[in-house]
């Protein structure tokens, strides 16, 4: 079966089209905006310069005569991280980049360090890994310490509850992004 670019692929493939999102932000001229007219331009989150050049093309097209001032009003692709409708464009691309190379689990660290991407991108130096679940990992450090847990003992021991209090006591931080799918980061 040869696939067109029209022609989903059959289920359980990878041979579809790359559906995630670019990151891309909807500014718009504010003179026109006050005025009572919608006019701004969906734009790629690539490079500062580019999206600088690309804002200035949207307001010298403005249907307001001193448009020169813009706003951004939308975005997609973000995971759920939120912008400023007056963020820089040296800050969007910096959070599209680091949305690209993390996806969700970029997007919810920057929520958890309160939209900060320098607290977020250093998260990544003590990240520990993805698991199933945080009893899973709480088991598997626990076991990899070299602690010897007698067999007749293995059954009694709540392993979800050790990874609760780990993350109550500000050890770790679990991040969940899918079924079965967690990511535990070690605390400062």
């Amino acid at each position: 079966m040869t696939l067109s670019p029209e022609t989903p692929a059959p289920l359980g493939t990878d041979t579809g089209p790359d559906l995630r999102e670019t990151q891309r932000i909807y500014v718009a001229c504010l003179a026109a905006y006050n005025n009572g007219r919608l006019h701004g331009a969906w734009i790629d989150a690539t490079e500062p310069d580019e999206v600088m050049d690309k804002v200035r093309a949207m307001l010298a097209a403005s249907p307001e005569p001193d448009g020169d001032e813009w706003s951004i009003h939308d975005y997609e692709g973000f995971e759920g991280a939120r912008l400023s409708e007056y963020a820089s464009f040296e800050t969007v691309c910096a959070l599209a980049a680091f949305i690209t190379e993390h996806g969700a689990l970029g997007a919810k660290l920057y929520r958890h360090f309160g939209d900060d991407l320098a607290q977020a991108e250093a998260a990544f130096e003590d990240y520990a890994g993805e698991y199933r679940s945080a009893a899973d990992f709480a088991e598997e450090i626990t076991r990899d310490s070299g602690t010897e847990i007698p067999a007749s003992l293995d059954y009694y021991i709540d392993w979800t509850a050790l990874a609760r209090d780990m993350a109550l006591n500000g050890e770790i931080m679990v991040f969940q992004t899918g079924f079965d799918e967690v990511h535990i980061f070690w605390s400062r």
